[in-house]
């Protein structure tokens, strides 16, 4: 079984940059069919979603090309209207195609999507969203069977919760459609705001208004562009989670530290010592972290959802008692019950964890559940003494590029191996 191996409590010292935003890079890909030509993107990471998304543009009939951290994506030649189901099933978000199969080929047939469990991410904003914009969308045993009688209409659109995904396909299906669409209660996601600078590359019309709507002009057609990703705030924030927890004094760099104001500030109630310019952070912990009274999840410019969990880790660490109260998703403890194996001391109840600090955490082979999850439990590895085995790392490539070679750079002893290896080894050293 493929695994990291790491021997934690190791102090972490040096210089890490941050990858492109896995986020930003779904999206965008999706977004390249409507240019009908062909989109050069850069810093677009190597990541299994992002893989996932590249084989569904192949099997429309795009042609997808990587060299380094760029995508070079030629959709002229689209010929499909349909994702299998397989494909579907191996990415959360695959439900963003919807909108921009559905604006450029007039119908769709997709299925519900797949990815981490980590709770309910229904489609219904997307549907309804879709049909308020002219899509006839019939749904039958988790199958969706759509069409658009020409162009999407504009219309005016006001989201229940401000959804990153509906709002996104939203912003897709609306840059070429007739008339003009408002969509209120958007969210407001960094990775939103990049999605528009893309499409607005290529020929739209889109702008957010200063009260915090978007409104999208239609325009006849798009074209192709030229784009670079914004940094992966989630990945900046398990990273300073991991020098946080583990300690030592390390340069977070290629960031956009306005994108993670929020996170930066729980390290510096905990303690941490925190260089900020625009691009880069530099965190050095001293001494023993203070517990924060509360941290709670909520919609950008709030807390994230997908730095709970790393950020937890600290946590864990530190003297006192915290309070975690996740308000997006209804299952986003799944790391919790592998991070009292390790030592942890942490009680849930409901959306509510409340987290007593402990002196040490402890090394455990332990199953990463989901993305940020997988985060997590790295992050706790780092920090905790003695080998750790984190199995599961079909759900950490998703979302963390090389995250061992990175990790080694600023002094992790860690490695991606087999476990069963690993163990005959450690088994050959006991018997020496």
């Amino acid at each position: 079984m493929e695994s990291l191996i790491i021997n934690g409590a190791k102090r972490l010292d040096g210089k890490i940059k941050v990858h492109g935003s896995k986020n930003s890079s779904l999206p965008i890909l999706a977004s390249s069919l409507l240019s009908g030509g062909e989109c050069v993107i850069h810093n677009c990471p190597e990541l299994s979603d992002v893989k996932a998304a590249c084989d569904i543009l192949n099997y429309l009939g795009c042609k997808v090309k990587r060299d380094g951290d760029t995508l070079i994506i030629d959709s002229s030649t689209v010929t499909r209207f349909d994702i299998p189901e397989s494909l579907m099933h191996e990415m959360r978000s695959s439900i963003v195609f919807l909108g921009s199969i559905l604006s450029r080929m007039n119908k769709a047939e997709l299925y519900t999507p797949g990815g981490c469990e980590i709770g309910l991410r229904p489609i219904d904003l997307h549907i309804s969203s879709l049909r308020a914009l002219g899509a006839v969308i019939e749904e039958k045993s988790g199958r969706l069977s759509c069409s658009v009688d020409g162009n999407f209409k504009g219309c005016n659109i006001t989201l229940a919760f401000p959804s990153v995904g509906a709002t996104e396909n939203i912003i897709i299906a609306a840059a070429v459609s007739d008339g003009i669409t408002n969509i209120f209660n958007p969210a407001r996601e960094p990775e939103i705001t990049d999605t528009i600078g893309f499409l607005n590359a290529c020929g739209a019309k889109i702008k957010i208004n200063r009260e915090g709507t978007i409104t999208v002009c239609g325009v006849k057609k798009l074209h192709g562009c030229e784009y670079t990703v914004i940094p992966d705030r989630i990945t900046a924030s398990t990273y300073l989670s991991a020098v946080a927890a583990a300690g030592g004094d390390v340069l977070v760099e290629n960031i956009i530290t306005a994108h993670i104001k929020s996170v930066i500030s729980v390290f510096e109630q905990m303690g941490c010592i925190l260089d900020v310019s625009d691009d880069s952070v530099r965190i050095r912990k001293k001494g023993k972290l203070r517990s924060v009274k509360s941290i709670r999840t909520m919609p950008y410019p709030g807390f994230p959802t997908d730095a709970q969990a790393p950020v937890m880790v600290a946590l864990c660490l530190a003297e006192g008692t915290s309070v975690v109260v996740e308000n997006i998703f209804e299952s986003r403890f799944k790391h919790v019950p592998a991070l009292i194996r390790m030592g942890a001391d942490i009680k849930t109840e409901g959306r509510a964890a409340v987290v007593t600090g402990v002196s040490e955490l402890y090394g455990a082979k332990v199953n990463a559940s989901d993305l940020r999850g997988g985060g997590a439990l790295t992050v706790a590895a780092l920090a905790a003494n003695g080998e750790s085995i984190v199995t599961g790392l079909h759900h950490i490539d998703r979302g963390y590029e090389n995250i061992e070679k990175n990790l080694k750079l600023i002094g992790a002893d860690i490695r991606r191996g087999n476990y069963d290896e690993g163990k005959r080894k450690r088994q050959t050293k006991r018997s020496e």
